[in-house]
C-alpha cells in the first residue's frame, strides 16, 4: 500500500516536534519537510546563549542524521512559495514541484517592524534567527550605545544579548508605560526596570519612535516628544506577526489580525491543511510561546494516525531568567480587586516583588506575578492550573511556611498535586510519568528523567519541580538522595567540596576540568567559587576565578540603584573610634557618598561610582579599616551591646566579646551570609537570638543559641549550650561554622540548614558538643587555619595593578565615571535618581 505524503512547511522548533511526534506514532506517512532556513531545526528558546559561546550545532535539536534515520526527506534553504490546492501541489524558491496528501503550515512568525522611516540604515537589526544574530554580533564589534526596541520578552532577552556581546551601553525603548505589558503589572514593572537600571540598563518607557536618524548607518532614534537619543546600533525585537502570506495567497481562511485560522484538530478552512505554532489562530487567540505549539504538534500527530485529540487553548504562565532576573506570571495575572484578593509582597533592598490573586472567598489562587525571586513558581502554577484548596495563612505560599514547618513545605506540597498534574506544559509530562519513570525506569537524576520523558527539554521552566519530584519519589521507594548541583556537576555542594579539598583545585575551570562537564552556569559558578573561597582563602578575582563570581562579589561590592556602589567598612561589634569616624565622614564629603548607620552597627556609604572604589578604600585602609565583606556569603556583623563596661545591668564585657568573635571570623566564607550577636545580659539588647549564631551572658559564663535568622521568614535561635566560658564557647562556634561550610546545601542559610537536618537540634548539640562524629579537632584546626590565612580582600585589590584594572567603568577611558548614573538631592545628602515605570 503506497505511503500518504505529508508535507511540512516550516522546519522550526514546532515543525520538527511535529515530525518527532508523528513517527512515534505511526510509519504510514511519507514525510517531507521545506525550510527556510540553511540550518537543520534548532532551539529558538535558547536563542541567546549563541552570545555565550554556543554554537548553531550546540542548539541543534536533532543530528544531522536523524531526518534520514527516520525516513525524513528534508530540503534546506528552499522556501514554498506557492500552494495549489485543487491539484493539492506546492512550488519551492528551487523550481520543484511536489504533491501532497496532507500539508501542514508551520511557518511561524516574523519580527513586527513597524513602519518607521531610516530602518533600512546599517546598523539596524531584527532580533528573530541566527542568521540574525551572526549580523548583530559582527556589528556589535565597533558599537558602543545600542538601543532596543520592545520592553516584552523578545525585547529583554535582545537587550541580554547586547549585554553578552560587551555593548558599553544599552537602551531599552518601550511604547507602553511599563515593562513585559502583557505579563506583569505595574508594581512589578517598576520592580524590574530598577533591577535592570541597577545592571547598567537604561530603561525608557511611554516612547514612540518615529524616526532613525543618520545618513547612511544609524546615529540616533527621535521621538514623539521631539527628545532624541544617540545610539549607534539598533535592535528590533517589538512583538511578532504570523507568517501566513502562503494562506492568504491560496485563499484558506486567515484571521483579520493575522493568522491561519483553525479548529480544535488544527485544520484549517481546507480539510487536507492544517497549521500548528505561531502561524496559526485558535479561537482569536495566537500563541507565541513554544509549549503551546508542543501541544498543537501533538494533537495534529494524534489526529493523523487515526486518535482523537483536540485542542483547547493552553496556560500562557511562563518563567524566565532575564539577565539574570526571575520573571514569572501565572494563571490570570492581570485580575484585580473586587473580582479577587490580592496578597502583595514588596522588597526593594533585596530587589523582589511577589504578588498572589485568590478567590474572594479565600479558597483557590487565581494567579500571580514573581519579579526577582521566582522559587515558588511551579508549586504555585500547580496550584492554580489542580485548584488546590489554599492553607489557613495564603500569604505562606510567597513568603514561605515560618519556624520548623518549612522543611517539609516543597514535599508536602508536591505530595499533594494529583496524578494528572501537569508538569512539563512543553511536552505534555505529567506526575504520574515522571514519578512512575523514577520507580519503574530507574531513572534517578534529571538527566536520566529528560531522556526516558523528555520532561525538561523544552523551556527548562519546569526543571526545578522535576527535581523535587524525583527527590520525593526516590524518598518515597526508600532510596538514597543525593541533591546534585545542576546539570554540569554529579555530586552534592558537600561531596564537591571534599573532592576539591582532596584534589587540591584551585580554580573554576580546573574544577570544570577535572570533576564537571559542558561549560557550567549561573547556578555552579558562584558556588564552586564559595567552595574555592571557603577553602583556600585566596584573592577571589585571581586564577581566573573573577567570571565565576556573583555579580557583587567581582567588584567586591554590592551594585546599588542605579548603577552604583556601596562601600561598606568593618566596624567589629560596632565599636569606633572618633579618628575614624572622622575619616567616614571626610571621605563621604570628598566623594559625595550618602551615609547611613545600618542595623547591623555599622556605617555603610552609597552613590560610589565603579571608578572611586579603589580610591575610597585606599583612603579607608590607610586609616585602619578593612573589607567589611557585605557582597560576599560570609560573616557580615556580630552585633552587641555595652555589656558590663558601661551598662549597670551588664553581667560580662559583651563589646569585647563580639570583637574577639567578629575578629575570629571575618572573611570566612560559607554557602550563604551569617551573622551573629552578643548580648551582655537576658535584657538581649543585641537581638542575638534572632542571628546565626547568638550569644548572651549568664551569672555563670555565656549560653550559646544557633540558627536563628531574621528577615522574611523569621525565625528564633535555638540553644546550644549553657553556662559556657569564653574559650569553650568560640570552639563550639569553630565545630559549628565548619560543620556548616562543609554541609549545607548551596544559599542556605543555618535556619534552613537545621530545618532540614535529620534530628534537628539534638543531633547537631550532640555533634558539636559531644563531638558524636570525632570531628571536632579536625574542624578546630581548619578553623585555625581560615584565622591565620586571613586578608582583606581590598587592601589586596588596592595594591595589586592588575586586579585594580577591573574598576573602570570603560575599558578604553580609564577613570570615566558612567555618566549615565544620576542623583538627586535628599535631607541633605543624596539618592540615586532612577526611572521609575
Amino acid at each position: 500500500m503506497k505511503k500518504e505524503t505529508i508535507v511540512v512547511i516550516g522546519n522550526g522548533m514546532v515543525g520538527h516536534k511535529f515530525c518527532e511526534k508523528l513517527i512515534a506514532k505511526t510509519t504510514a506517512f511519507n514525510i517531507i519537510v521545506f525550510a527556510e532556513e540553511s540550518r537543520r531545526a534548532y532551539d529558538r528558546v535558547h536563542l541567546s546563549e549563541f552570545f555565550n559561546g554556543k554554537s548553531a550545532d550546540d542548539l541543534a535539536l536533532c543530528s544531522a542524521e536523524w531526518y534520514a534515520e527516520n525516513g525524513i526527506t528534508l530540503f534546506l534553504n528552499d522556501a514554498v512559495k506557492q500552494i495549489e490546492r485543487t491539484q493539492k501541489i506546492i512550488h519551492c524558491r528551487s523550481g520543484m514541484i511536489i504533491q501532497y496528501d496532507k500539508l501542514v503550515i508551520a511557518s511561524g512568525s516574523a519580527a513586527f517592524v513597524p513602519n518607521i522611516p531610516g530602518l533600512s540604515k546599517a546598523g539596524v537589526f531584527v532580533y528573530r534567527n541566527l542568521d540574525d544574530l551572526e549580523l548583530i554580533r559582527s556589528y556589535a564589534e565597533n558599537t558602543k550605545n545600542a538601543a532596543v526596541m520592545g520592553g516584552g520578552l523578545l525585547g529583554l532577552e535582545a537587550a541580554k544579548a547586547l549585554i553578552d556581546l560587551g555593548v558599553q551601553k544599552t537602551h531599552v525603548i518601550e511604547f507602553a508605560p511599563r515593562l513585559m505589558p502583557r505579563q506583569i503589572d505595574a508594581a512589578g514593572s517598576e520592580m524590574l526596570v530598577a533591577k535592570l537600571n541597577d545592571l547598567g540598563l537604561s530603561i525608557h518607557l511611554n516612547k514612540s519612535t518615529v524616526a532613525v536618524l543618520g545618513e547612511h548607518h544609524i546615529t540616533g532614534l527621535q521621538f514623539s516628544d521631539d527628545t532624541t537619543l544617540e545610539v549607534d546600533m539598533l535592535v528590533i525585537s517589538a512583538g511578532i506577526k504570523p507568517r501566513d502570506e502562503l494562506a492568504r495567497q491560496c485563499g484558506l481562511e486567515v484571521s483579520s489580525r493575522g493568522g491561519i485560522i483553525v479548529d480544535d484538530k488544527m485544520q484549517t478552512s481546507d480539510p487536507n491543511i492544517f497549521a500548528i505554532g505561531e502561524c496559526a489562530i485558535y479561537q482569536q487567540m495566537i500563541y507565541g510561546l513554544v509549549a503551546p505549539g508542543y501541544e498543537m504538534a501533538e494533537v495534529l500527530a494524534e489526529n493523523l494516525s487515526s486518535g482523537h485529540k483536540t485542542f483547547h487553548g493552553f496556560d500562557m504562565s511562563t518563567k524566565l531568567k532575564l539577565i539574570g532576573i526571575d520573571v514569572a506570571s501565572f494563571g490570570d495575572p492581570a485580575i484585580k480587586e473586587p473580582a479577587c484578593r490580592t496578597i502583595i509582597f514588596e522588597d526593594t533592598h533585596r530587589g523582589t516583588y511577589k504578588r498572589i490573586n485568590i478567590s474572594n472567598d479565600g479558597k483557590y489562587l487565581l494567579g500571580g506575578i514573581l519579579i526577582g525571586d521566582a522559587s515558588a513558581y511551579n508549586l504555585l502554577l500547580q496550584t492554580v492550573n489542580n485548584k488546590i484548596l489554599l492553607p489557613p495563612n495564603p500569604e505562606d505560599l510567597i513568603l514561605g511556611v515560618r519556624g520548623a514547618g518549612a522543611a517539609d513545605q516543597a514535599h508536602a506540597g508536591i505530595a499533594a498535586l494529583p496524578d494528572e498534574a501537569l508538569i512539563c506544559s512543553c511536552e505534555g509530562i505529567t506526575k504520574l510519568q515522571i514519578c512512575d519513570a523514577v520507580t519503574t525506569n530507574s531513572c534517578e537524576s534529571v538527566d536520566a528523567l529528560k531522556k526516558c520523558t523528555k520532561a525538561g527539554t523544552g523551556c527548562g521552566g519546569c526543571i526545578p519541580m522535576v527535581k523535587d519530584l524525583l527527590l520525593h519519589t526516590m524518598k518515597a521507594n526508600g532510596k538514597y538522595v543525593r541533591n546534585i548541583i545542576c546539570e554540569h556537576f554529579s555530586y552534592s555542594r558537600q561531596e564537591l567540596y571534599d573532592l576539591i579539598h582532596i584534589h587540591e583545585i584551585k580554580s573554576y575551570n580546573e574544577v570544570l576540568d577535572h570533576l564537571g562537564t559542558g561549560d557550567g552556569c549561573e547556578v555552579c559558578k558562584p558556588l564552586v567559587a564559595s567552595i574555592l573561597a571557603s577553602l583556600w582563602k585566596e584573592m577571589i578575582l585571581e586564577r581566573g576565578n573573577d567570571t565565576a563570581q556573583d555579580s557583587n562579589d567581582r567588584f567586591l561590592a554590592n551594585i546599588q540603584k542605579g548603577g552604583s556602589y556601596s562601600v561598606v567598612p568593618r566596624i567589629p561589634a560596632g565599636e569606633v573610634t572618633p579618628e575614624k569616624l572622622i575619616v567616614i565622614g571626610q571621605v563621604a564629603q570628598k566623594y559625595n557618598l550618602y551615609t547611613k548607620i545600618t542595623g547591623g552597627q555599622r556605617i555603610d556609604l552609597f552613590g560610589a561610582h565603579l571608578t572611586d572604589l579603589p580610591l575610597i578604600w585606599e583612603e579607608l585602609i590607610a586609616a585602619g579599616f578593612e573589607s567589611g565583606h557585605a557582597y560576599g556569603k560570609g560573616l557580615r556583623t556580630v552585633k552587641s551591646c555595652v555589656g558590663s563596661t558601661w551598662c549597670r545591668f551588664g553581667l560580662h564585657d559583651s563589646v569585647s566579646f563580639a570583637v574577639r568573635i567578629e575578629e575570629r571570623y571575618k572573611g570566612l566564607r560559607t554557602p550563604h551570609k551569617f551573622k551573629g550577636g552578643v548580648s551582655g545580659c537576658i535584657r538581649e539588647c543585641a537581638e542575638a537570638q534572632g542571628k546565626d549564631f547568638g550569644i548572651i551572658a549568664t551569672e555563670k559564663g555565656w549560653n550559646l543559641y544557633v540558627c536563628g535568622n531574621g528577615g522574611s521568614k523569621p525565625q528564633h535561635a535555638k540553644l546550644l549550650a549553657t553556662d559556657l566560658d569564653s574559650d569553650t564557647c568560640v570552639r563550639y562556634l569553630d565545630r559549628f561554622l565548619m560543620f556548616y561550610m562543609r554541609t549545607a546545601d548551596p544559599l542556605a542559610r543555618t535556619a534552613t540548614w537545621l530545618n532540614k537536618m535529620e534530628g534537628g537540634i539534638d543531633y547537631l548539640r550532640n555533634v558539636i558538643v559531644n563531638d558524636s562524629i570525632g570531628m571536632a579537632e579536625v574542624w578546630e584546626k581548619e578553623m585555625e587555619q581560615q584565622v591565620q590565612l586571613y586578608k582583606c580582600e581590598w587592601k589586596e585589590a588596592v595594591e595589586n595593578p592588575a586586579i585594580r584594572k577591573r574598576f573602570n567603568h570603560f575599558v578604553n577611558a580609564p577613570g570615566e565615571k558612567d555618566p549615565s548614573i544620576g542623583f538627586t538631592e535628599m535631607r541633605g545628602q543624596k539618592k540615586a535618581e532612577w526611572t521609575k515605570a
